[in-house]
Protein backbone atom coordinates (compact mmCIF):
# COMPACT_ATOMS: atom_id res chain seq x y z
CA UNK A 1 0.00 0.00 0.00
CA UNK A 2 1.65 3.23 -1.12
CA UNK A 3 1.86 6.15 1.28
CA UNK A 4 3.59 8.82 -0.76
CA UNK A 5 6.27 10.90 0.91
CA UNK A 6 5.96 14.66 0.54
CA UNK A 7 2.19 14.64 1.02
CA UNK A 8 0.22 15.25 4.19
CA UNK A 9 -2.66 13.05 5.34
CA UNK A 10 -5.89 13.32 7.31
CA UNK A 11 -7.43 10.71 9.61
CA UNK A 12 -10.32 10.53 7.12
CA UNK A 13 -7.83 9.23 4.49
CA UNK A 14 -7.47 12.32 2.31
CA UNK A 15 -4.07 13.44 1.07
CA UNK A 16 -2.96 17.05 0.69
CA UNK A 17 -0.24 18.47 -1.57
CA UNK A 18 0.83 22.09 -1.28
CA UNK A 19 0.69 23.69 -4.74
CA UNK A 20 1.50 27.23 -3.55
CA UNK A 21 1.42 29.34 -0.38
CA UNK A 22 -2.36 29.29 -0.39
CA UNK A 23 -3.48 26.43 -2.70
CA UNK A 24 -3.57 22.71 -1.96
CA UNK A 25 -4.51 19.72 -4.10
CA UNK A 26 -6.64 17.07 -2.40
CA UNK A 27 -7.45 13.44 -3.16
CA UNK A 28 -8.15 10.20 -1.33
CA UNK A 29 -5.37 7.84 -0.35
CA UNK A 30 -4.54 4.50 -1.86
CA UNK A 31 -5.73 2.93 1.40
CA UNK A 32 -9.13 4.65 1.08
CA UNK A 33 -9.68 3.69 -2.56
CA UNK A 34 -8.66 0.12 -1.75
CA UNK A 35 -11.23 -0.03 1.07
CA UNK A 36 -13.93 1.37 -1.23
CA UNK A 37 -13.30 -0.98 -4.13
CA UNK A 38 -14.00 -0.05 -7.76
CA UNK A 39 -15.08 3.58 -7.92
CA UNK A 40 -17.93 4.12 -10.37
CA UNK A 41 -18.97 7.73 -9.75
CA UNK A 42 -17.83 10.95 -8.08
CA UNK A 43 -19.92 14.02 -7.45
CA UNK A 44 -17.47 16.88 -8.03
CA UNK A 45 -18.03 20.18 -6.22
CA UNK A 46 -18.56 23.40 -8.14
CA UNK A 47 -15.73 25.86 -8.80
CA UNK A 48 -15.94 28.70 -6.24
CA UNK A 49 -17.73 26.44 -3.73
CA UNK A 50 -16.78 27.17 -0.13
CA UNK A 51 -15.55 24.16 1.84
CA UNK A 52 -15.09 23.90 5.59
CA UNK A 53 -12.39 21.84 7.24
CA UNK A 54 -13.79 18.56 8.53
CA UNK A 55 -16.99 18.75 6.50
CA UNK A 56 -17.96 16.64 3.50
CA UNK A 57 -17.37 18.36 0.17
CA UNK A 58 -18.04 15.50 -2.22
CA UNK A 59 -19.22 11.90 -2.43
CA UNK A 60 -17.41 8.98 -4.04
CA UNK A 61 -19.49 5.97 -5.04
CA UNK A 62 -18.04 2.51 -5.46
CA UNK A 63 -19.49 -0.91 -6.15
CA UNK A 64 -19.44 -1.42 -2.35
CA UNK A 65 -20.75 1.88 -0.96
CA UNK A 66 -20.98 5.64 -1.18
CA UNK A 67 -18.48 7.53 0.94
CA UNK A 68 -18.11 11.17 1.88
CA UNK A 69 -14.82 12.94 1.23
CA UNK A 70 -13.98 15.48 3.92
CA UNK A 71 -12.17 18.76 3.45
CA UNK A 72 -8.78 18.69 5.19
CA UNK A 73 -8.66 22.51 4.97
CA UNK A 74 -11.14 25.38 4.71
CA UNK A 75 -11.28 27.54 1.60
CA UNK A 76 -12.62 27.92 -1.90
CA UNK A 77 -12.56 25.28 -4.64
CA UNK A 78 -10.46 26.75 -7.47
CA UNK A 79 -10.11 23.62 -9.64
CA UNK A 80 -11.73 20.21 -10.01
CA UNK A 81 -10.34 17.20 -11.83
CA UNK A 82 -12.81 17.08 -14.71
CA UNK A 83 -11.24 13.83 -15.99
CA UNK A 84 -13.02 12.08 -13.12
CA UNK A 85 -16.47 12.85 -14.57
CA UNK A 86 -15.93 10.33 -17.37
CA UNK A 87 -13.24 8.26 -15.68
CA UNK A 88 -13.86 7.98 -11.92
CA UNK A 89 -11.74 4.83 -11.92
CA UNK A 90 -8.65 7.10 -12.14
CA UNK A 91 -8.98 7.34 -8.36
CA UNK A 92 -8.38 3.57 -8.18
CA UNK A 93 -5.69 3.50 -10.84
CA UNK A 94 -3.70 6.58 -9.80
CA UNK A 95 -4.93 8.05 -6.50
CA UNK A 96 -1.93 10.36 -6.03
CA UNK A 97 -1.49 11.54 -9.61
CA UNK A 98 -4.31 11.35 -12.18
CA UNK A 99 -6.96 10.73 -9.50
CA UNK A 100 -6.71 14.00 -7.56
CA UNK A 101 -10.12 15.52 -6.82
CA UNK A 102 -9.91 19.28 -6.13
CA UNK A 103 -7.64 22.23 -5.57
CA UNK A 104 -8.60 24.51 -2.69
CA UNK A 105 -7.45 28.09 -2.11
CA UNK A 106 -7.14 28.81 1.59
CA UNK A 107 -7.38 32.21 3.24
CA UNK A 108 -5.14 30.88 6.00
CA UNK A 109 -3.30 27.67 5.17
CA UNK A 110 -3.01 25.63 8.37
CA UNK A 111 -1.76 22.09 7.86
CA UNK A 112 -0.51 21.57 11.41
CA UNK A 113 -3.02 18.85 12.31
CA UNK A 114 -2.30 16.69 9.24
CA UNK A 115 0.00 13.67 9.38
CA UNK A 116 3.29 13.11 7.59
CA UNK A 117 3.65 10.03 5.39
CA UNK A 118 5.38 8.17 8.23
CA UNK A 119 2.65 9.09 10.74
CA UNK A 120 -0.10 8.10 8.31
CA UNK A 121 1.56 4.75 7.55
CA UNK A 122 1.55 3.99 11.30
CA UNK A 123 -2.06 5.19 11.56
CA UNK A 124 -3.40 2.85 8.87
CA UNK A 125 -1.52 -0.08 10.44
CA UNK A 126 -3.51 0.57 13.63
CA UNK A 127 -6.88 0.98 11.91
Amino acid sequence: MEVRKGLLYSKEHEWVQEISDSVVRVGITEYAQDQLGDIVYIELPEIDAEVAKGESFTVVESVKAASDVYAPVSGTVVAVNEKLEDNPELINESPYDEGWIVEIKCDELDLSDLMTAEEYARYIEEV
